[in-house]
């Protein structure tokens, strides 16, 4: 199987089938190649080479890199089964290929989403809870008038920014946050949707309902976390992590726990 980051002959094989320049890097600009040959050929445009896609291609000789082993099978009863079926193609999509990564990646995730259970934001705010979360949106006694109502709250604060219309527009509900890290607005949406090979601008559920842990994994890969999770696996490792994905600490002893938890199991 040969995917982006993959280097060597193997990728010399793919890329002159494909009619690009041999160079034995597969860049993004090889997987842009592989995603259009994909399309063209009735398969899903994943960017990543298997059996099926080599055998059309009419390439028998490559070979199969192997990666960092890692056995999952350590994390049943301390994770959802749903969540650990879909590690190994968030490992392979995403080159989380190290305890370390894997780890760091799984604790930032049980806390955000409550333990794997929320892949849709809650925005079912009371007027106090509007005032104290998205004061700057509810000034007065606006809040009051939304209270309790989440499209409408998502429609106004997140309206107009990250790629959504305005207020009127709904699109801060539609393209709310999904995903056990919350993908939050239309610009976003469609960078995972152009990554993923699904349309998740036409049908945003597929993001909470399909790629709850690989979007997550692609706000990870789009804000260079795994560099961080690669300095090693201290509390001050954690905190960094922490901040990069929360933009603070909130519940830093949590996410500290749950990386200890999973790294511990893994090593």
């Amino acid at each position: 199987m040969i995917k982006i980051g993959s280097t060597g002959e193997d990728v010399k094989k793919l890329q002159t089938k494909l009619g690009l320049t041999p160079d034995g890097n597969f860049g993004p600009g090889t997987e842009k190649a592989v995603k259009e040959w994909q399309t063209k050929n009735g398969l899903t445009p994943d960017g990543i080479v298997g059996e099926k896609s080599l055998s059309l291609l009419g390439i028998t000789s490559v070979v199969t890199p192997t990666s960092n082993s890692i056995d999952l099978k350590k994390l049943k009863g301390h994770i959802p089964d749903s969540v650990l079926e879909q590690i190994p193609e968030v490992r392979l999509r995403f080159n989380c290929d190290s305890v370390l990564r894997l780890s760091h990646f799984l604790a930032q995730c049980h806390h955000e989403s409550g333990g794997f259970k929320a892949v849709s934001e809650n925005l079912n705010y009371s007027s106090t809870g509007l005032k104290n979360t998205f004061g700057k949106y509810f000034p007065g006694n606006l809040s009051e008038s939304y209270a309790k109502q989440p499209e409408k709250i998502a429609s106004r604060v997140y309206g107009g920014r990250m790629g959504n219309g305005d207020e009127s527009t709904k699109e801060g509900f539609k393209f709310r946050g999904r995903g056990y890290i919350q993908l939050t607005g239309k610009g976003n949406y469609g960078k995972f949707t152009e990554f993923i090979g699904e349309d998740c601008i036409g049908n945003p559920d597929l993001v909470s309902n399909k790629y709850p842990l690989a979007s997550a994994a692609f706000f990870f890969d789009s804000n260079k976390l795994w560099s961080i999770c690669d300095l090693g696996s201290t509390d001050e490792v954690v905190t960094k992590v922490t901040k990069r994905v929360n933009g603070g600490t909130i519940g830093l002893p949590d996410r500290i726990k749950h990386f200890k938890e999973y790294y511990n199991l893994l090593k």
